[in-house]
């Protein structure tokens, strides 16, 4: 489809409006397709198609006047005209030169809140930060249009435009450029599977949604009824459209789990080659990772044998199995998580929990056991959005189990066999929370915060423990503060950022360290031994002091100290050491 051309097959009469004109629109009843291999049929082309500057919406059967679902500019909000920006004239001449992903580190940042303006171009500010930190890609939570000035960006409803309290969508590219020129490779988190509560004018335009299936947030896309061609188009459009039209180096599909399709080639295995092919015919490295909670390796299998060929999923049970084993916390989904520091060893060693055994927490047996694919196809966290998120207050891991227990579980992560990402200010130790937060209005905000108490209520929260998401101020709760970089007396932030480096570079320096090659682990009195070909990484998550075997050492946490031929490990302490007769 064409700039200007519309789906609205079940519309007698469709109008454009053009700025202050008129412009007659005619269906297309040719079964043929489109430029981009679409179906025609029921297609609305315009008599005179709009230009760069331009506002323009569309009149179905005398109703209102509605943006184009496939607009690439909200300017005044998503449910003003449409404006056409100058994408097309812009050359993308600053490839990426970001490492290969056996050596990714991935940065997970909201836009809104990581920098003091809290724009595309404020992440521009920070970027010396992440290069020096040793990132390799940044992971850009949702950034599509969304009625209201803040949220987390899964609400969106014109996914097919930036988010416009973000900046412009020269801004974004501006952004991904600075990015390409540091040498740091972006990657969009996209939402494919819903459309938020509010604001969405979708469903007038055509049988998007199904109601023969439901995801946790509303109505699901129709993906595989009748007249679905147009809607997968429409989704895998807007998701593709980051990585052809802002060069963009990556897609992560939020909530891949929830949806729902029957078709013989599953929505995601289409989105997965389409960025397969699109990375042939360009010579550009791009990544596809999916939220993927069923513990099911298919996901990352490749296409040929049955797969759907992703290059890696988020695989929340290391962080799962950490976070249990240090805070106690045993409710909702921990409750499969009660096993401690041999459960952390197990995880490491397999990628997930389960693995067809039974699940308490679902009250039925779980997952399949990914085999031998190679731990690169795993993208693990200490913290993301959700695990900090998906709390009462928003608070961080140092604030609930201390700084000393946060920095020596990252070890867990940051030395592992999986591509280890970062959420925003964990690095060093950051203040500020990550409360969810959401800019509505009437009453759904009402729903909301009743939604948001009577959920924590059930996990034991007290409803003054719960923050309100439509209240202002915890958004700005939310916002980084890099003053606390600056100040020399905080010590702990700049204690946390020097073990970051100090673990990265070392990833970064050394071969054995890349995700995807060999580890061995095991734990002894508390202690769990990871053994990456020369390194040895020795965590001390016991209640006590331990001793372990020496080596030349390469990082000592605090509490540990070098004792002769052996290192001394208070509790909650790390060493990393090298042994000279491994290769």
């Amino acid at each position: 489809m064409e700039l200007g051309d519309v789906w609205a097959p079940d519309a007698s009469s469709v109008t454009m409006v053009l700025g202050d004109r008129l412009v007659r629109m005619e269906r297309c009843t040719d079964p043929g397709t489109s430029a981009d291999g679409g179906d025609l049929d029921g297609v609305w082309i315009p008599h005179e198609r709009p230009t760069v500057g331009d506002r323009y919406g569309f009149v179905l059967d005398d109703g209102p006047v509605l943006p184009d679902p496939r607009s690439r500019w909200q300017p005044d909000g998503v449910a003003a005209l449409s404006a056409v920006p100058n994408l097309r004239s812009r050359q993308h001449t600053v490839p990426t030169t970001a490492r290969p992903w056996r050596d990714a580190v991935i940065h997970e940042l909201h836009v809104g809140t990581f920098s003091r303006s809290g724009t595309f171009r404020g992440v521009l500010d920070h970027i010396d930060h992440l290069v020096g930190l040793g990132v390799s890609h940044i992971e850009l939570m949702p950034i599509a249009a969304a009625p209201g000035r803040f949220g987390w960006g899964y609400d969106g409803v014109a996914l097919w435009s930036p988010h416009a309290a973000y900046g412009t969508p020269d801004d974004l590219a501006a952004l991904i450029d600075g990015c390409h020129a540091a040498g740091l490779a972006v990657i969009v988190d996209v939402v494919i599977n819903h459309l938020g509560p509010d604001g969405s004018t979708l469903g007038a335009f055509g049988p998007y949604f199904t109601d023969r299936y439901r995801t946790p947030w509303g109505d699901s896309f129709n993906v595989d009824g009748p007249e679905s061609d147009h809607v997968r188009s429409y989704l895998l459009g807007s998701a593709l459209h980051w990585l052809e039209e802002y060069g963009a180096d990556g897609l992560r599909v939020d909530a891949a789990h929830a949806i729902i399709d029957t078709s013989a080639t599953h929505l995601l295995e289409q989105l997965a080659t389409s960025v397969d092919q699109l990375e042939a015919s360009t010579g550009r490295p791009l990544v596809t990772i999916a939220e993927w909670d069923r513990s099911d390796p298919r996901v990352i299998t490749a296409r040929s044998s049955g797969g759907y060929g992703y290059t890696a999923q988020w695989a929340d049970d290391l962080h799962h199995a950490v976070h249990a084993t240090l805070t106690g916390e045993l409710s909702g989904y921990y409750e499969d998580f009660d096993g401690g520091i041999d459960q952390i060893v197990d995880v490491l060693s397999h990628g997930y929990a389960h693995r067809g055994g039974w699940s308490a927490h679902r009250r039925h047996h779980h997952g399949r056991d990914p085999g031998d694919l190679p731990r690169s196809r795993f993208v693990v966290a200490l913290q993301n959005h959700d695990q900090v998120g998906n709390r009462a207050a928003g608070e961080r891991i140092h604030e609930l189990v201390g700084e000393r227990a946060a920095l020596a579980a990252a070890a867990l992560f940051l030395l592992g066999p999986s591509v280890p990402m970062i959420f925003q200010g964990e690095d060093w130790a950051a203040s500020a929370p990550f409360p969810y937060f959401a800019d509505h209005a009437g009453e759904l905000a009402d729903a909301v915060r009743r939604g948001r108490i009577e959920e924590f209520v059930a996990f034991g929260w007290s409803p003054e423990d719960v923050l309100d998401p439509i209240d202002p101020a915890t958004f700005e709760r939310a916002r980084l503060d890099w003053s606390e970089l600056e100040d020399a007396s905080h010590g702990p932030n700049r204690q946390a950022q020097e073990w970051y480096r100090t673990l990265l570079e070392l990833r970064r320096s050394d071969p054995s360290l890349a995700a995807g090659r060999p580890m061995t682990c095991e734990s002894t009195d508390g202690v769990v031994t990871m053994r990456r070909g020369p390194i040895r990484v020795e965590v001390n998550l016991s209640d006590g002091p331990r001793i372990v075997a020496g080596g030349a050492v390469v990082a000592l946490g605090a509490g540990a100290s070098l004792d002769g031929d052996a290192v001394e490990l208070e509790s909650m302490s790390v060493a990393v050491l090298r042994d000279p007769e491994v290769t």
